[in-house]
């Protein structure tokens, strides 16, 4: 029922009723609407709202409709007929006798009727543009709703992130199976630096995102973590910068069962043999 409300409040049904959605997602709206009453109901509940706001901000159509909409379809010609022929003597002698009374009630009948028809429609349309107006402004404040929402769970998601680290950090310097080897930044980077947590015990090697600060890297580069073993270079694998697409605030690298120091470089995706040392980005001794 969670899922169902968010979906109910997520704007979608409004701008299903505005017409303002791909074929594909018009059919997925009305799909749910048969599958569930309450997205129905709240479908009928907006085109509600949508009419009843249209009537009340009705427009009064101006004074001067009738006498041009009847000079567009000619009745001021038909009225001057009526007065000639009306002026004409009427013979007795003939057998039968022309009245103009009832053809004249119908003719006013129909203008009327003419009359109260462009009158609503012209109240139709300016209700209609109004609304279409308010409709839009409604539209855009829900996209920029929705872009608020989206921006708020990023911030979320990027404090429970930071949340993360930092408590992985507090737990591992309290332990004393974990060494913390901070390294500096380098003659490419003097101000770079990185932590390295080396468990003591079973010998696996974590990189923190949160105590990460490395330049970023292109889409054809990435960073190599080396451990120094005996005076030679071993990969311990290759990681992104810290604002990577990783959900983790901690990654796992190669273990390593000695090592007199670490060090970082970039090299190009997938990692090099042999660090490239002219990369050398950071680098800290156990």
């Amino acid at each position: 029922m969670e899922n169902l409300k968010a979906y109910i409040e997520s704007g979608v049904l409004e701008l299903y009723v505005l017409g303002d959605l791909s074929s594909e997602e018009t059919l997925q709206v009305e799909e749910m609407a048969a599958r569930y009453p309450e997205v129905r109901a709240e479908i009928d509940a907006i085109e509600q709202a949508m009419e009843q706001y249209a009537m009340q901000n009705a427009v009064e159509p101006s004074a001067d409709v009738e006498t041009r909409l009847f000079e567009k379809l000619g009745f001021s010609d038909l009225e001057e007929q009526e007065e000639v022929v009306s002026n004409q003597p009427v013979y007795t002698e003939e057998p039968k006798i022309i009245r103009l009374d009832g053809s004249d009630g119908k003719v006013r009948t129909l203008r009327y009727a003419l009359v109260a028809c462009v009158a609503l429609l012209v109240m139709s349309v300016a209700a209609l543009f109004i609304t279409y107006n308010k409709l839009n402004d409604a539209h855009s404040q829900i996209a920029s709703l929705n872009l608020d929402k989206q921006k708020f769970a990023g911030v979320v998601t990027k404090l429970e992130y930071d949340n993360k680290g930092l408590n992985n950090m507090a737990e591992m310097a309290d332990s004393k199976e974990w060494a913390t080897i901070r390294m500096q930044g380098q003659a490419i980077s003097p101000k770079s630096k990185m932590n390295v947590y080396w468990n003591k015990k079973d010998k696996s090697v974590l990189i923190n995102y949160v105590a990460m600060d490395l330049p970023k890297a292109d889409a054809e580069h990435e960073y190599q973590l080396w451990a120094l073993v005996n005076g030679k270079p071993v990969s311990l694998g290759v990681f992104g910068k810290a604002d990577s697409t990783s959900n983790e605030a901690l990654l796992k690298m190669q273990t390593i069962q000695e090592a007199q120091a670490f060090a970082v470089t970039l090299e190009p995706m997938g990692g090099s043999v042999n660090p490239t040392m002219e990369k050398l980005t950071v680098m800290g001794g156990v």
